[in-house]
Parts: structure tokens; sequence; C-alpha cells
């Protein structure tokens, strides 16, 4: 059975006054200062707010942004983007489709030779599920993305 995600109200009501401002206000964390921008381990970021599966260390890259960077979304079908007019240049900004939270920007600045795209994500925004918990948190049909030996 596929899992549903949506916009989950207890998840909301239990955010950090960062988290709220991020994902629910559209804000932006400071830059170097979100949990997971230096995360080095295995595994796979969620939303936050809804549980749905976003990102995977195995696409995340170091852009010197001081934000956890990635070049593709998990499933392209679980991040919506939009057009976002706030600064003086037009930007894409990135959203879970199912909790409707704000995630961040994507650019056209990522490692050419995986697609040239840059996700710019909100570690406020993730929770981040390790490769040894995927299983026992639901996500065992990710453990894929980290090879054969993993499955």
């Amino acid at each position: 059975m596929k899992q549903q995600y949506n916009k989950n109200p207890e998840a909301v009501a239990a955010l950090s006054p960062e988290q709220y401002h991020v994902t629910q206000r559209n804000g932006t964390e400071r830059p170097f200062t979100g949990e997971y921008w230096d995360n080095h381990e295995p595994g796979i970021y969620v939303d936050v707010v809804s549980g749905e599966p976003l990102f995977a260390s195995v696409d995340k890259f170091e852009s010197g942004s001081g934000w956890p960077s990635f070049t593709r979304p998990i499933q392209g079908d679980n991040v919506v983007q939009k057009r976002d007019f706030k600064l003086l240049l037009p930007r894409t900004e990135v959203r879970s489709a199912h909790g409707d939270s704000h995630l961040g920007h994507v650019f056209k600045d990522g490692p050419r030779e995986q697609g040239g795209l840059r996700y710019c994500i909100n570690s406020a925004a993730l929770r981040f599920v390790h490769l040894d918990d995927l299983e026992s948190q639901g996500y065992a049909e990710y453990k894929r993305l980290f090879g054969k030996e993993q499955a």
C-alpha cells in the first residue's frame, strides 16, 4: 500500500519557532546555521510536516552556500516549484507537494554532470532519516538508493 502524505496539524503544532517560520511563513534560515548543511551521513530527508520523502544524501553536494544542496529530489512529484518574485530577480521556490511546506529554492548553478540544478533547502524544513532507520520508520523502499548491498 502506498503511503499517503498530507499536512499534519499535530506536526505543525509541534514545530520549533524556526521550523514554523521557514515552512509556514516562507522564511529562510541563516546560512551555515541549519542542522543539516554539513551532514554527511547516509539517509533521506523528509518534510518535517508531512513526512513525505524529498531528498537523498546520495544527491547531496557541497555548494558552499551554507544550506543543504541537492541535485534532484527523490521523487519529482513530492516537490512543487513556484515562481517567487520577492526579490528583484525572480527565483523558483520549492515546496513539498503534500505538506505544502516551504523548503527553499532551486537554481541552475548545480553540478553540470548531474543535471545542473541546485536545490537549496532549509534544514528547518527537513527531518533526516538515517539509512539504518529507513525500514523501522517506514521508508524501506528508499534503501535501494544506497546500492544493492543495502537493499
